[in-house]
């Protein structure tokens, strides 16, 4: 299933606000070696906190059976203001916010995460981490693949 551009948007705003010098983060992270859990997004900083996001673009995608993994130190939801505002309620003390808010980096936290023991072995959430930046890493390079082939194409 293709992502909505909205999706697309937050995810790339969530990627620059923590996109930081000893912070390391992936999409899309499968939890354990056959897991039935992704996190749309997690850190993993150099002081050793995880950080667990949330991507939701409506009501629906919020109230949906979907499980939300939630399993770091800080966890967050990550949304558009207006989806914030009709939730609000809904959301666990713990769990924090970053909305959309239109300009550089274009997420803003606006309600803090508590910080939570790990409900993961530290060890499996590295695994996992690991797993999915080598996953992300082979994708780039059949990108490159395909743009280095289209060039030797159009050499000839």
């Amino acid at each position: 299933m293709s992502k909505t551009p909205e999706t697309l948007a937050l995810e790339r705003s969530i990627w620059k606000a923590t996109n930081k010098m000893g912070v390391f983060g992936c999409f899309e992270v499968t939890i354990g070696w056959y897991g039935k859990e992704r996190v749309d997004y997690i850190t993993f900083d150099t002081k050793g906190v995880w950080r667990c996001y949330e991507i939701k673009v409506s009501k629906a995608d919020f109230r949906s059976k979907a499980h939300n993994t939630f399993c770091g130190n800080f966890n967050y939801y990550v949304m558009p203001r207006e989806l914030f505002e009709e939730v609000k309620e809904e959301i666990p003390e713990h769990i924090g916010v970053y909305v959309d808010h239109g300009y550089w980096p274009f997420v803003k936290c606006i309600k803090r995460a508590k910080r939570q023991e790990l409900s993961e072995d530290e060890q499996v959430l590295k695994d996992s981490l690991i797993r999915s930046l080598s996953r992300e890493v082979a994708k780039k390079d059949k990108q490159l693949r395909l743009i280095e082939k289209e060039a030797q194409i159009q050499m000839i």
